[in-house]
């Protein structure tokens, strides 16, 4: 009877084996081909009569969504800029239609970026808050972290992203270690234009507004939701031009450039944040994507 309890124990472990099967390597990509700290990817599965198809990299979570070939799936996702390099798996399950699954785990090497340190002089009260400003700064953690905890499952955006301004070189690269009155305080997270007050600044691809308000690091602040943790920020603007709750959709006006916030002058801030991780923008703009199922109409605002 013992025997043929444990071998009743077995068969579901038997019947999972028999179920699945290893993803071959061809049939997994990404995007692009060398990746850093602070670089953003675009993850691919190319199979037939897939159904669903997760995975999880560096702990966090994927969601593959269908191209318009019906045999690719793809997720954009990203390494935050404080990664070490070094080498990470990468882990993939695809169910098939007929139930069984199809699994992968790949180890992707991730270089280290050549980043810069810069130095900046600005308002000592930027540096050591005073007890009021302190205060302000923990509500505003508290909206940044609501707002961060309402993406969408689904991609909102679809297609390459754009810039936010027509024409504004850059003056501060992503990833620089900036130096604050002469203390480091911390990684440059985002990208800095060169834009002078009022300049219209837009949105980078099509998502929903989940915040728009007055920050006091920040500034005049809009982040957008383009789905699945995937959010841009939009910072010193001096007027706003969305609310929280509008749908945009790429190269909508949100807003006007300014120096609001902790800053050294006019000029405006974007950052790029995935599921936490801070990636460089520049990067993503190099990108060829595909479009999205899903892309959500935008809502006219004054």
């Amino acid at each position: 009877m013992r025997r043929c309890l444990a071998y009743s124990a077995m068969l579901p472990l038997l019947w999972l084996s028999l179920c699945s099967t290893a993803l071959r390597a061809q049939e997994v990509s990404w995007l692009p081909d060398s990746l850093s700290n602070g670089s953003p990817c675009l993850f691919s599965v190319h199979l037939q009569g897939a159904n669903h198809v997760t995975g999880t990299w560096q702990g966090h979570p994927l969601t593959f969504f269908r191209t318009h070939d019906p045999a690719t799936w793809d997720v954009l996702a990203g390494i935050d800029v404080a990664v070490k390099p070094g080498v990470y798996p990468l882990q993939i399950e695809a169910t098939l239609a007929d139930g069984t699954t199809r699994h992968t785990e790949q180890s992707i090497r991730i270089e280290e970026a050549p980043y810069p340190t810069t130095t900046l002089t600005v308002p000592e009260k930027f540096v050591a808050p005073s007890a009021a400003s302190l205060k302000i700064i923990a509500a505003d953690r508290v909206l940044k972290e609501q707002a961060f905890a309402k993406t969408s499952p689904q991609p909102l955006w679809s297609g390459p992203f754009r810039p936010p301004l027509a024409i504004a070189p850059k003056t501060d690269s992503f990833g620089t270690r900036r130096t604050f009155n002469g203390t480091l305080a911390s990684i440059h997270r985002g990208m800095d234009y060169r834009a002078k007050p009022l300049t219209p600044v837009k949105a980078v691809n099509a998502g929903r507004v989940i915040l728009a308000h007055k920050l006091y690091y920040e500034g005049n602040c809009v982040i957008i939701d383009h789905g699945q943790g995937l959010m841009t920020l939009y910072m010193h603007l001096s007027h706003f031009r969305v609310r929280q709750g509008d749908n945009v959709r790429q190269g909508q006006l949100l807003g006007l450039s300014g120096a609001t916030g902790r800053v050294t002058g006019p000029h405006l801030h974007l950052g790029v944040r995935w599921q936490g991780a801070y990636l460089d923008a520049s990067k993503l703009f190099q990108m060829e994507l595909p479009a999205t199922p899903t892309v959500q109409k935008a809502v006219p605002t004054p």
